[in-house]
């Protein structure tokens, strides 16, 4: 009796230990720099119509200032990671989160607004861009006051969409909803009079305008809804490709070179206004 108790104390000592020795063996996570380091190469997410932020040039490229700001940020990392290659990768509103949480793309170069609820599940750069919520219509048709009745395109799952609605539920507006996949089939929406206006970024919808075969057939309302700061996203709890990507920014903010970015993507709109050049001011932190 005593024989066969000993017997099982010492499997189940060999268990436990076996089990310990299998939680030991198991790899720690890898940051997003040992994964560069790793596989030499660096997944950029970008979208294909958020003009001037990041979209398709005429040569079927990314481009843009979100796009530039990355390339940035690339070229740095390259000088710590020998022979580190891009690998660009298109996503949509619905797409850009999953594919950071998934390892689809390790950053995103688009137009996201920085928000608590998306860092429950992602991070952000430091600011790099300040817009708000605004609509676009036709110039034959412009806005008044009064948005009952209306017919608002807009790309659900966006802030965009939250703020607008939230707007329309406080001021009792009838408004009906037309949902677009993005910002191309928002434009396209006015232009076939499916909708009335299309909301978006103030920024945004000036940047659609402008690159419009007869930008002069559009007008935008004097008013805006929200608040938008855009920032490059990326995965959580990795502190270290953060600050990599944070001193790349903060570098361009506090030479001036951000100004030549700038004025390559918004020249035609005008200069940077007061509250975005405190932007540059502010998040130019010192090494």
């Amino acid at each position: 009796m005593m024989r066969g108790r000993w017997d099982l104390m010492l499997v189940v000592l060999l268990v436990a230990v076996g089990g310990c020795a299998t939680v030991q063996s198991q790899p720690a996570p890898t940051s997003t720099l040992d994964k560069l380091t790793a596989t030499r190469s660096i997944a950029l997410g970008y979208r294909e119509s958020s003009i001037p932020f990041s979209y398709v040039g005429a040569d079927q490229k990314p481009v843009g200032y979100s796009v530039e700001l990355c390339t940035h940020i690339v070229a740095d990392l390259q000088r710590q990671i020998p022979n580190l290659q891009v690998q660009w990768v298109l996503v949509t509103v619905e797409s850009r989160i999953p594919a950071l949480l998934n390892g689809t793309i390790d950053l995103e170069c688009g137009s996201t607004t920085n928000t608590l609820g998306r860092q429950e599940q992602v991070d952000f750069s430091l600011t790099t861009f300040l817009t708000g919520g605004s609509l676009l219509t036709l110039a034959e048709a412009p806005l008044g006051s009064d948005l009952r009745s209306l017919r608002i395109a807009v790309i659900p799952g966006t802030t965009t969409e939250q703020v607008f609605k939230t707007f329309v539920t406080q001021s009792a507006a009838a408004v009906q909803f037309v949902p677009v996949k993005d910002h191309a089939e928002g434009l396209a929406a006015l232009e076939n009079r499916t909708a009335d206006a299309y909301a978006s970024d103030r920024i945004i919808l000036i940047g659609l305008a402008l690159t419009a075969q007869d930008p002069t057939r559009f007008a935008l309302a004097d008013r805006y809804f929200s608040y938008e700061p855009y920032a490059l996203m990326l995965r959580r709890g990795d502190p270290a490709f953060r600050l990599a990507v944070n001193r790349v920014l903060a570098r361009l903010y506090r030479s001036g070179q951000i100004l030549e970015v700038y004025n390559r993507w918004f020249g035609r709109i005008g200069p940077p206004s007061a509250l975005l050049i405190s932007l540059y001011a502010i998040e130019g932190l010192p090494d």
